[in-house]
């Protein structure tokens, strides 16, 4: 009995089953970061394309009507990819002097998704040949779990990170 036992404890088959037991975490961690990277920056690039595209509209004048929740709906409609768009951006317009140059101080307003009340956002649409500043924020839900420890993103208390963009244009005549 005690051979039998032996001569089973140095058989070598399974051992591909052990590497493999080892090793495949490891590797779809790596694969599955990788792709939640993608799809990050997919979505900062396709916000960035959607506050560009509405900029025009804005510097142009040709916006109606020119209002915050307008502005958020032709900004969501262009972001193609971002679930519940509407519920999870702020969109903020605010004019910059230009005697100062000074630039809003505070960091970029986001949705807070765990509280019934919204922080305010100024949306002023400026006068004739004045610098606007537009900046956009979207809370978004990560793929999956392993997100915050490959990017090293802040989550917000729903889970969500956030996604900003921003952009200056003169008020056109």
């Amino acid at each position: 009995m005690k051979s039998k036992l032996l001569r089973r404890m140095r058989r070598e088959e399974g051992n591909a089953t052990i590497e493999f037991v080892i090793l495949f975490p490891v590797i779809m961690f790596v694969f599955l970061s990788a792709f939640e990277v993608g799809i990050y920056l997919t979505r900062s690039v396709l916000l960035d394309r959607a506050v560009d595209i509405n900029v025009r509209a804005l510097r142009l004048g040709t916006m109606s009507p020119m209002t915050a929740e307008e502005l958020k709906r032709r900004i969501c409609n262009d972001s193609l990819i971002f679930a519940d768009c509407m519920n999870s951006m702020m969109v903020e317009l605010v004019p910059i002097s230009t005697e100062t140059w000074a630039f809003p101080a505070d960091q970029i307003t986001c949705v807070e998704r765990d509280e019934d009340i919204q922080p305010v956002v100024d949306f002023i649409p400026g006068g004739q040949n004045e610098v606007m500043l537009v900046r956009a924020c979207a809370v978004l839900d990560p793929f999956f779990a392993s997100t915050p420890f490959v990017m090293e993103l802040p989550l917000d208390v729903s889970g969500g990170y956030a996604i900003a963009a921003a952009s200056t244009f003169v008020n056109e005549p």
